[in-house]
């Protein structure tokens, strides 16, 4: 049965960044945020092929789909362009999926990433879109979308050549407005224009909008002491109209409580709340860093095992308070574990995945002359 997408909970919860213990999947906290999740009346789950290296699916599989009702959730993955290697790898894939999660079809199909140049072109090549639609005849996918990382005038191409899609996941937060690589305002217009469904990833930027400078966060606290820094991130974004879901991707069980606080009897942004999230956004884009929202694509292909999003991390956070020796200690730490900034080879792995099409192999090289001196 189709699913009315004008009356989709807020709250998506979002399976790639799951608590861990010692790099593995926390199953237990997984299951009592999912618990607590489905209590309070929400039911989206989005999870992908290449999240947590393979194992979301599963643990979606363990902690939802083996718990749970078939029809007390709905289940959104993707298909991820880059694993395409031949035509027969599409079917191949959604049949690992299928397995993986323990379920028959998804509620909620994506082309993952959709972007200007190789992934759009896998896409096309191996006619994705139609591949799609065969499989909702079948009963395999209810609703078929994309999430997308590219230009305005590829979003318009895409659309205009496939009108057959029924909702579109984009990056959005009240930073990223004017951001001139991400322009999800325009992204945002595109859609809402054409009355799109939208699917809202990244309203916290990676939890670069959980925590700020305290001069900042005063701003926020000055008027709302009651509320929490990331959830004025989200009630920017669930606050604007066309906006069918917002995806968390919640680490640990304060987060979900806090998301849940949130979303609970839902309050959109007041006129003077939007004015401080303005001004907030203008001293935030002072402040140089790097976009880096930790999506982790470019760990699991890094030939030097660098864990490229906590390098950022920590080079963010110096950039705002330079005296932090907290910083210093943490990546004195990753490099135990993980290949130093400087042990990268200039291979481009990671650049070729980036979703935000950052220059890793210049910015690793950058961050090595600070913390490997």
């Amino acid at each position: 049965m189709a699913i009315d997408l004008s009356k989709m909970p807020k709250l998506g919860f979002g399976l790639m960044r799951l608590p861990e213990n010692d790099g593995v999947i926390d199953h237990e906290q997984v299951c009592r945020m999912v618990d607590k999740y489905l209590e309070a009346g929400l039911t989206y789950f989005d999870t992908a092929y290449v999240y947590h290296g393979g194992k979301s699916e599963v643990e979606a599989r363990e902690a939802i789909v083996k718990r749970h009702p078939r029809d007390s959730f709905t289940l959104a993955t993707k298909l991820p362009a880059w694993e395409i290697k031949k035509a027969e790898d599409v079917d191949r894939i959604f049949n690992e999926q299928c397995e993986r999660a323990g379920v028959d079809f998804f509620d909620f199909y994506l082309l993952h990433s959709i972007e200007d140049g190789n992934n759009y072109d896998t896409y096309e090549k191996y006619d994705c879109f139609k591949w799609g639609l065969e499989k909702k005849a079948e009963g395999k996918i209810k609703h078929f979308g994309f999430s997308f990382h590219g230009s305005p005038e590829l979003l318009k191409q895409v659309l205009d050549k496939h009108p057959e899609f029924e909702f579109v996941q984009i990056q959005l937060n009240y930073l990223d407005r004017t951001n001139p690589v991400v322009r999800s305002q325009e992204l945002y217009d595109i859609l809402h224009e054409r009355n799109i469904p939208i699917v809202v990833m990244e309203p916290v930027r990676g939890g670069m909008l959980a925590s700020m400078a305290p001069e900042i966060e005063a701003k926020f606290k000055a008027k709302r002491p009651d509320k929490s820094i990331a959830s004025w991130a989200l009630r920017f974004v669930g606050s604007l109209p066309g906006v069918m879901t917002i995806l968390s991707g919640m680490s640990n069980e304060e987060q979900m409580e806090d998301n849940l606080k949130t979303f609970t009897n839902f309050e959109p942004l007041s006129e003077e709340e939007l004015a401080i999230v303005n001004e907030v956004t203008q001293e935030i884009l002072a402040i140089p860093q790097i976009g880096c929202t930790a999506c982790k694509y470019c760990c699991d292909g890094c030939p030097q095992h660098i864990s490229i999003p906590d390098v950022f991390r920590t080079i963010n956070t110096l950039r705002r308070y330079p005296d932090d020796w907290r910083s210093k200690n943490f990546y004195s730490g990753l490099i135990q574990r993980n290949g130093k900034a400087s042990d990268c080879i200039g291979c481009g792995q990671c650049e070729g995945v980036c979703p935000q099409h950052l220059p890793i192999i210049q910015l690793l090289k950058e961050a090595s002359e600070i913390l490997d001196a």
